[in-house]
């Protein structure tokens, strides 16, 4: 493990499975044998609200929170969240993003348009962008709820945590009944 703490910023909307997302990367993390902190804020979740978990990992963690401009990856499930929380995702950074549009309620009640270019402008502000349609290949694998663990699977790759470690937090985290669908999608993910 090198001396810097990495940070890993997971937005989306309840319901998408972040917080569980949020959960298996922490297990995972702490393979690595250093220390993790995570912090999550439910906005109004139950009702499709901003959800965010943010996990730090590292020799030294001292604080669960990560500021803006820090983040290494950024996981969005949901294309609007990926624009909203860009400014926390560090230069350089890696910007992980479902291509999929979860319209806030502003724009359910035609109060607000849903932006129609997001991901082309976050292409011209991130030089290190991954899009993927994760709700697809939930589908693939078997079960649409399973949108976090390809997004988990997209970012494993990108990280240095054993893939057994990630096979372990699954596994730790997810109820036995969901757990191979679960992995199917992590798989599809770690393929992107």
């Amino acid at each position: 493990m090198s001396n810097d703490v990495l940070n890993v910023l997971l937005v989306g909307v309840g319901g998408q499975g972040t917080i569980l997302a949020g959960r298996v990367l922490s297990r995972a993390a702490i393979s690595l044998g250093g220390e993790v902190k995570v912090s999550d804020i439910h906005g109004m979740a139950q009702r499709g609200g901003s959800v965010v978990t943010q996990v730090r990992f590292g020799p030294r963690v001292y604080a669960p929170v990560i500021a803006p401009g820090t983040a290494d990856f950024l996981v969005a499930f949901e294309k609007l969240e990926a624009r909203r929380w860009l400014p926390y995702l560090k230069a350089g950074g890696c910007l992980i993003v479902n291509d999929q549009e979860m319209p806030p309620l502003p724009v359910l009640t035609g109060a607000a348009t849903y932006p129609t270019d997001l991901v082309a402008v976050m292409g011209k502000l991130v030089q290190n962008l991954v899009v993927l349609d994760a709700l697809d290949l939930a589908r693939r694998a078997g079960n649409v709820k399973t949108v976090n663990m390809v997004l988990m699977g997209a970012l494993a790759r990108r990280l240095s945590i054993s893939r057994e470690a990630w096979e372990e937090a699954l596994a730790a985290s997810v109820p036995e009944r969901f757990l191979e669908v679960n992995k199917k999608a992590f798989n599809l993910g770690w393929e992107q």
